[in-house]
């Protein structure tokens, strides 16, 4: 099974060159997908010897994925992982993720099966939003997802090309999974660690209120049901009594 792992990077110069050393230890093939970084990540990135693929400008972590899925299948590679460049992913789990590959389209970390030694402490704010998305997803996918938005991926290329994602931003992991509900890809999670090295990171702009952010994962969610012939998923506002309930569901984060 050929492989590649692939890297969103935007300004990650203090994280890449040992994310890139640890994976160099899993994987031969590295891409960094470095989406318009202003700093020296790209640099850092070809010193240490990854294939760098350069946009000109930021884009979006969407868009990112999508050139990362591109770049695998203009390559011939069989599997794609991705993982995130500010160490939250660990790469010892790229065998983990491999293993399962044999049976899957996709398998899908998840930082709520079970606790890790190396786990830090969660993010309240982020917590709520992720079980309300999740849940959400799950009505429509079947998929019983626990966390639907952990970036640690692996995808067999053949079935990313019967997707048609076009999501720019951070909502691209909700296109993602209805359309891979609609196009009957397999998924599994498999656990992985809860990891925020920098709580104080951001997303940026409006979505660094909770309710925006919301409101633009609930638009991209309804958009996509209706364009996959899905049923259209039901979600509270952040702050309701069904939020709260969402929010017990979702063990951590």
């Amino acid at each position: 099974m050929r492989f590649v792992v692939a890297i969103p990077v935007h300004n990650e110069e203090e994280y890449i060159e040992s994310v890139l050393d640890c994976a160099g230890r899993f994987s031969e093939d590295i891409v960094v997908i470095d989406d318009g970084s202003t700093d020296g990540s790209a640099e850092k990135a070809r010193r240490a010897g990854a294939e760098v693929v350069s946009h000109r400008t930021n884009h979006g972590y969407g868009r990112a994925l999508r050139t990362a899925f591109s770049y695998a299948a203009e390559n011939d590679y069989d599997v794609v992982i991705t993982m995130d460049a500010d160490k939250q992913h660990p790469p010892r789990f790229i065998p983990v993720f491999l293993y399962h590959m044999a049976d899957y389209d996709v398998v899908s970390g998840s930082r709520y099966l079970e606790e890790n030694p190396d786990d830090t402490p969660t993010l309240p704010n982020r917590a709520r939003i992720n079980g309300i998305i999740t849940r959400a997803v799950n009505q429509v996918t079947g998929y019983g997802l626990t966390d639907s938005f952990c970036g640690y991926k692996a995808c067999r290329v053949k079935a990313l090309e019967k997707l048609d994602l076009r999501e720019d931003g951070y909502a691209m992991p909700l296109e993602f999974w209805l359309q891979a509900a609609a196009r009957g890809l397999t998924v599994k999670e498999i656990p992985v660690s809860l990891i925020y090295l920098d709580p104080s990171r951001s997303f940026g702009g409006s979505l660094d209120d909770d309710r925006r952010r919301l409101a633009y994962y609930n638009e991209v969610l309804r958009r996509e049901a209706r364009q996959a012939g899905l049923a259209t998923p039901r979600i509270p506002t952040v702050d309701s009594h069904e939020a709260e309930d969402a929010l017990q569901r979702t063990p951590r984060e």
